[in-house]
């Protein structure tokens, strides 16, 4: 995606109140939302290039804010990106799709669309796996197993099954050839990052004792694999 013509496109959403920023509001097409652009980061603090990414493993990142997590996957092969998503309240959207080199990277908000699971450095009830039935998709699923909701990775995170009501956020990428590097630039979809921080305020407040939690990235954010990031995997 072109940054000029993504920036064009995208509805800003990053501007500072006196109790924090403003969480981005759905508009009614779901088109694109645009938070500061952010880097992302390899575990020693460099910038993390897609020739780091295990295909195939799940990673964690932060974005657009310290609380709110994401995974990183390299599916292994192209997505070609997916034409008409739908929101829980009706909005219609278009995935495009992977970056990188050969389009197999991916990234979506971690926070489960039905109860707003989601991975804390104690436990992750919802995870990335690889296929392992049938009827999974040949590159694996996002699963949730509080509810048991499935996403496809593969196709702008569409429910499998279970309860979600929605697909998971998609998070935009952009991605510099020349480098191979990438940046963290907006969402796409269904985001529940207003639940969220509702939902889990008491905790966030204990977690973030400097009242951050809800002030948006700026300049970089860390990437790790999950089994680094959260102590307890659940699988399912």
């Amino acid at each position: 995606m072109d940054r000029r013509s993504f920036v064009k496109g995208c509805t800003v959403a990053a501007s500072l109140l006196a109790g924090g920023p403003a969480l981005a509001a759905m508009p009614a097409d779901a088109s694109p939302r645009s938070y500061p652009r952010v880097q992302l980061l390899n575990e020693r603090g460099q910038p993390l290039r897609t020739a780091e990414l295990e295909a195939g493993a799940q990673y964690v990142f932060a974005y657009p804010f310290p609380a709110t997590p994401c995974f990183l996957l390299d599916l292994g092969r192209p997505a070609p990106g997916r034409e008409g998503l739908e929101t829980e309240a009706g909005a219609r959207y278009d995935w495009p799709g992977g970056v990188g080199p050969d389009r197999t990277v991916v990234a979506y908000s971690a926070i489960c669309a039905h109860k707003l699971a989601h991975p804390t450095r104690g436990i992750s009830y919802i995870s990335y796996r690889p296929p392992r039935l049938d009827d999974d998709p040949a590159t694996g699923v996002i699963s949730c197993c509080a509810e048991n909701s499935q996403y496809d990775p593969f196709a702008g995170a569409t429910v499998l099954s279970g309860p979600a009501p929605q697909p998971l956020a998609a998070i935009l990428l952009e991605h510099d050839p020349a480098s191979d590097g990438l940046h963290a630039v907006g969402t796409l979809g269904g985001e529940q990052f207003q639940r969220f921080f509702t939902e889990f305020e008491a905790r966030l407040s204990l977690e973030y004792p400097n009242g951050n939690a809800r002030t948006l990235l700026d300049g970089a954010t860390e990437v790790r694999r999950m089994e680094d990031f959260s102590a307890n995997v659940v699988s399912c």
